[in-house]
Formats: C-alpha cells, structure tokens, sequence
C-alpha cells in the first residue's frame, strides 16, 4: 500500500509542484528567521518584552532600509531590459 501512495505521488509530472511548494516553504522560512533575529520590533526574550514599546528609530531605519533596497532604489523597473530596449526603440 505505502509503494503505490509513493507510485502516485513521485513521478516526473509532480517534481514541478514539488519545486514551487519547496521554494514557498523556503521564502516563509527566511522571512520568519529574518523577522524573529532581526526585526526591531519582535522581542523573543523576557527581557525584551518586558521592556515596553521602544523608539529606536534608528534600528527601524536600518531594517527597512536593507542593502537589496538600497541596490534596487535608482534602477528601473524591468526583469529583461535590453529586450524592453530592442522592442520599445526601434532603429
């Protein structure tokens, strides 16, 4: 019985599903650890929590304000530029 579960559901047709749950599973993943390690306002500890609403501003600054944002912030909004390119500018 447990051969034809595994029969039904490991075959070359379900690896593409396989593949796009994986991949949402891992972003969740480091989303959650990124939020719980480094998210200024998520307090795991007792201590933390105990302390009460901080304004620490700057530590919210510095998370919102990533190094992938700041890469991203002057440039263009296209995933294939020079395809963009070759069709919105004809010579």
């Amino acid at each position: 019985m447990a051969s034809s579960a595994v029969n039904r559901w490991v075959r070359p047709e379900v690896y593409p599903l396989f593949a796009a749950v994986g991949v949402a599973v891992g972003i969740c993943g480091f989303q959650l650890v990124r939020n719980v390690c480094i998210n200024p306002e998520v307090r795991v500890s007792k201590e933390g929590r105990a302390s009460g609403v901080l304004e620490n501003f700057a530590e919210g600054e510095r998370y919102a304000e990533h190094s992938l944002r700041k890469f991203l912030r002057n440039k263009r909004p296209e995933i294939m530029p020079s395809i963009n390119g070759f069709f919105a500018n004809p010579k």
